[in-house]
């Protein structure tokens, strides 16, 4: 493909130099630069891309698409004996790199129908509720979230909720030729902000709920600033499926003008006559070790629903995969028994350690979510509500403050430790998060390593007791200094079955 066919679509300020090369791939990192590649300098929160102009040039590169212009002429103009590069001069070079890549793919996300889910909790079980009801009536799907990418039968790791653009186009178009017709995708505040599902238009953008999160240092700047970013997704999409029972909707929304349908409980609404789905006469259970819920969909779909997951906002996860899956003309009777064995890894994981007591995984990592899976299980009446938990290095103190005070007031016991410490001191976290437990006045133990804290738990467990993993989930690793250590919550978990 030549570099002017590349660039159709893309706002270009100015393009100095020959387009008629043909261009081999699009580089973002100029490590990997290839020859007769274009390279795309973005400005990221550690490095610039524009200062590895250089570099990429000598590695090959006879395109560059850049926003700094001063720096890249400055770089590009005073160099000797550099070899000839045409410059694309851009407003924006994360834009840019996806309408750059939407082309060098040849548009793959218009070969399939693409569900976009964003919102604080509940992305990426309703993502992979939706993957297991598609895949059950024998839909070729693919899913793209927090968690993983699935593509056929090939499983890639995630390093970001949502990938970088080229990475997304590439999974896209790896669909495409394995045959999928359908792909679900979580999509991230940051995803949006950085242009990272620039150029697509869904078919079906989903809300799951809004409250604030991500608000700090190399985050958000605040909560109104994260919605805005969230209610980006709604100014991309053919319609809307939105949980109205979720007090910010309306203001996510804000701007969009696609059709909107909406669903929820309606616990305390005067009037839900407008929501196109509605889950009544929950019931949560508990039996034989295990804790799920049941209800009935009213409303477009009359359909009662069991799933092996606790907690009301299994209910809404559920209900939320539900109206998807209604609205890509998937049969009442297929929904309904996917939903029964669905299972998302570190999302309320439970773990086979003993019959007697309960143990559970899961991702919940900030105040809300701990708050929300913690208020939920006690709803099922444990003899004690274990919480085990750490936060991570170089985040928010406020969420360590929060969270400890969260946990110590809803749980009976409170067992503090490490997460991902990353650049900072262990100890410095746990001294955070107990400042927040003892807010709240309940019994603690702090056990900074994560193993031996998961040992302490399950040997003094007692019968009838629900012990919570939380806050790494799905992770097999702990980060330690940039450098990332196997620790997998499930397997130091199992490891202690002969405790019991």
């Amino acid at each position: 493909m030549t570099l002017l066919a590349l660039l159709s679509g893309v706002e270009t300020v100015e393009v100095s130099g020959d387009t008629s090369m043909e261009i081999s791939d699009i580089i973002y990192d100029s490590r990997k630069v290839v020859p007769d590649s274009v390279y795309v300098a973005l400005a990221g929160v550690r490095s610039d891309g524009h200062d590895y102009l250089i570099d990429a040039v000598r590695g090959g590169a006879v395109a560059v698409v850049v926003e700094n212009r001063e720096k890249a002429e400055s770089l590009l103009l005073t160099q000797e004996k550099l070899p000839q590069v045409t410059v694309v001069y851009v407003e924006e070079t994360r834009r840019a790199l996806a309408l750059l890549s939407a082309n060098y793919f040849d548009h793959p996300e218009k070969k399939l129908k693409t569900i976009g889910i964003t919102g604080t909790k509940g992305k990426t079980t309703t993502a992979y509720m939706v993957y297991s009801v598609l895949t059950h009536a024998g839909i070729k799907a693919g899913l793209i979230g927090t968690i993983e990418t699935l593509v056929g039968t090939k499983h890639i790791a995630s390093d970001n909720t949502t990938p970088i653009s080229y990475l997304l186009y590439q999974y896209f178009d790896l669909m495409v030729k394995e045959g999928c017709t359908c792909v679900v995708m979580e999509v991230s505040s940051q995803g949006l902000r950085q242009y990272r599902v620039g150029g697509v238009v869904f078919d079906l953008a989903v809300l799951t709920n809004i409250e604030p999160d991500h608000i700090g240092p190399g985050e958000h700047a605040s909560f109104e600033e994260y919605m805005a970013c969230k209610g980006l997704l709604f100014k991309q999409c053919r319609m809307a499926l939105i949980n109205a029972d979720d007090a910010h909707w309306e203001t996510v929304l804000a701007g969009a003008d696609c059709p909107v349908k909406k669903y929820g409980i309606g616990e305390g609404k005067e009037s839900c006559a407008d929501y196109a789905l509605r889950a009544e006469n929950i019931c949560l259970h508990a039996d034989g070790g295990g804790l799920f819920v049941a209800y009935q969909l009213a409303g477009e779909m009359e359909l009662d629903v069991k799933v092996n997951i606790p907690g009301k906002f299994t209910v809404y996860n559920s209900m939320t995969a539900a109206a998807i899956c209604l609205e890509l003309g998937i049969c009442p009777r297929m929904i309904k028994e996917a939903l029964l064995n669905a299972k998302v890894k570190g999302r309320v994981e439970p773990v086979p350690v003993s019959e007697k007591f309960t143990v559970m995984v899961d991702y919940a990592h900030n105040a809300m979510s701990l708050k929300s899976l913690l208020t939920t299980i006690r709803e099922y009446e444990p003899k004690r509500l274990i919480c085990l938990f750490g936060c991570g290095g170089n985040r928010s103190r406020d969420r360590r403050f929060e969270m400890g005070e969260i946990s110590s007031r809803y749980a009976d016991l409170t067992v503090v430790t490490t997460d991902n410490p990353r650049y900072e001191k262990p100890e410095d976290i746990i001294e955070d998060i107990i400042v927040g437990v003892k807010k709240s006045g309940g019994a603690y133990i702090a056990i900074p390593d994560r193993k031996e804290a998961i040992e302490y738990c399950i040997k003094n467990a007692q019968e009838g007791d629900v012990i919570i993993i939380a806050g790494k989930g799905h992770e097999d690793y702990q980060e330690i200094c940039g450098v990332k250590h196997h620790m997998d919550d499930r397997e130091m978990a199992l490891s202690c079955r002969k405790m019991v």
